[in-house]
């Protein structure tokens, strides 16, 4: 490591660390991060916790605010138990994506990782969480946190009123369903805390004109006669229906036989939530590479500014290089390629790209190659693209062949692997375009839609599974929740699995069935 002039004092020496060291190191960060990075990102509010605080936070999905489930305490003790025995390490943070972005840092980290954070969470993923167009149209981050404040007291409220078991009963079917609770091509209308606050509380002076803890106590065969909530006609809910949809939850909230408005309430904050971290799920290389390519270049500004010492920077490239270690695919620790890793590598590679091209990156880049600005092209990227498209349009050869990036096909039936492309001259089109497809999420989540409902007849649910490159579901997990879905749409609910190629039937199975044999 090169000695540097030393032309402003340290920001801090030492280990150890107080809020006034934060503060100072949080102020010079961000003048950096605004002039020689261009960020643009939320207000910060920056929360110290303990490793326990942290492990409760991941526990509950990373909400600051958040209602009650069993699921998040068994979470909690597992990660524990691991974190406690030292198999398992903690993240250094946590950040919200919020209008105040929140990031919260670990007390346990010494003020050389409390900086690294700082720079990674505050001003690297806020940029993103505030640019990123996906994160424009599918959150509001203004809205979110008072949102998750209404759904924690409002279930809270149905606990008390209905019990436990049956809340539980209803978060435990929604949750099976989250990963098909999203809209992934029609945009919703965006999250109005006024207006979830005004239909609330019309639904709660509903409760309160009905109800009455007197039909509690009542027999079973007397509950018949307790006042029952108003139904549409199943006729007017019928024609209202538009197929097919691929939002079951949505579906089930609107359009369920048998569910009380409550439990259609609790449908829409688990999909609420689901939907909030769908961004998340698309941009899962990019987000944590813009992070890591942020925190390691303020780093480096202010090491090269003279205002953190060799030791200091020798101890956020350790932290660092573990951030962005990738095992090789013979390693017995390869479980996929880094995201950290495959991000952070591109956004350096643009830089490259921008400012010292090759004669074969000006083929493959024309639009930038050799610009001068990589902190213009980068901030156009992080803005513009999801993952899919981001590998798509900038993993370069050169990259593919530092990595040594290869395709390989596998089928079920064949005992061996077979490798269809390597990082040489043919193969570089098809290995970026594979790796691509890999990070669709389109392509790797099931495609699961409702196309008929028959709310005048016999109330059968039909969902049809589009099935692409043979990825049928697993049975198992498969029949289980075609359970919960039958607790919610309270009727027969059949699945049909159908090839995206031939149109051909794989299989189908009913909740009929399911029920007759468990």
């Amino acid at each position: 490591m090169e000695k540097r002039p030393k032309t402003s004092p340290l920001l801090f020496t030492g280990s150890d660390w107080s809020f006034s060291d934060l503060s100072r190191v949080y102020d010079t960060i961000r003048q950096i991060a605004v002039d020689e990075l261009r960020l643009d990102f939320y207000p910060n509010q920056i929360e110290v916790i303990s490793s326990e605080q942290m492990l409760d936070a991941y526990s509950s999905i990373g909400m600051p605010l958040m209602y009650q489930h069993w699921s998040f305490g068994k979470h909690f003790v597992h990660e524990s138990n691991l974190y406690r025995r030292g198999r398992m390490g903690l993240a250094y943070e946590l950040v919200i994506n919020s209008n105040p972005c929140i990031t919260y840092l670990m007390e346990e980290n010494t003020m050389a990782l409390q900086a690294l954070v700082i720079a990674h969470a505050s001003f690297g993923h806020n940029h993103f969480f505030k640019n990123n167009y996906l994160f424009q149209q599918w959150t509001d981050a203004g809205a979110i946190l008072a949102y998750m404040e209404f759904a924690k007291s409002y279930i809270a409220r149905c606990e008390e009123r209905h019990g436990p078991a049956a809340v539980e009963s209803v978060l435990d079917a929604a949750h099976s369903l989250m990963p098909q609770a999203v809209f992934r091509y029609r945009r919703r209308p965006r999250l109005s805390v006024e207006k979830e606050q005004a239909r609330i509380r019309e639904r709660l002076e509903h409760e309160e004109r009905t109800f009455s803890d007197l039909w509690r106590t009542l027999p079973a065969t007397a509950e018949a006669s307790a006042p029952k909530e108003p139904e549409t006609d199943p006729a007017e809910r019928q024609q209202a229906i538009e197929y097919p949809e691929e939002n079951l939850l949505y579906f089930l909230e609107k359009y369920s036989p048998v569910l009380k408005p409550w439990q259609r309430e609790i449908l829409r904050i688990v999909r609420v939530i689901a939907q909030y971290f769908y961004p998340q799920r698309q941009t899962k290389v990019m987000n944590e590479g813009c992070a890591t390519f942020v925190h390691y270049t303020i780093m480096n500004s202010l090491y090269d500014k003279g205002r953190i010492s060799e030791g200091t920077m020798l101890e956020v490239l350790q932290n660092h290089s573990n951030v962005v270690f990738q095992p090789g695919f013979d390693d017995p620790r390869y479980g996929g390629l880094n995201p950290y890793t495959l991000g952070f590598n591109m956004m350096r590679d643009i830089q490259r790209i921008c400012t010292d091209p090759t004669a074969e990156d000006r083929d493959w880049f024309p639009d930038f190659a050799g610009n001068g600005d990589w902190c213009g092209t980068l901030i156009e990227a992080w803005a513009s693209h999801r993952d899919e498209s981001f590998i798509r349009q900038f993993l370069s050869p050169a990259l593919i062949r530092d990595m040594r990036l290869f395709s390989l096909r596998e089928e079920a039936s064949d005992p061996y692997y077979e490798v269809t492309a390597i990082h040489d001259e043919r193969g570089y089109e098809r290995v970026r375009s594979r790796l691509a497809d890999s990070y669709d999420v389109g392509m790797t989540q099931p495609d699961i839609q409702a196309i008929d409902a028959d709310l005048k007849g016999d109330r059968k649910l039909r969902l049809k599974h589009t099935v692409h490159n043979g990825g049928t579901l697993v049975e198992q997990s498969r029949d289980a929740t075609l359970r919960y879905v039958q607790r919610l749409w309270g009727h027969e609910v059949s699945l049909l699995g159908v090839d995206a190629q031939t149109d051909n039937t794989l299989y189908e199975v009913s909740s009929k069935d399911l029920a007759d044999t468990a």
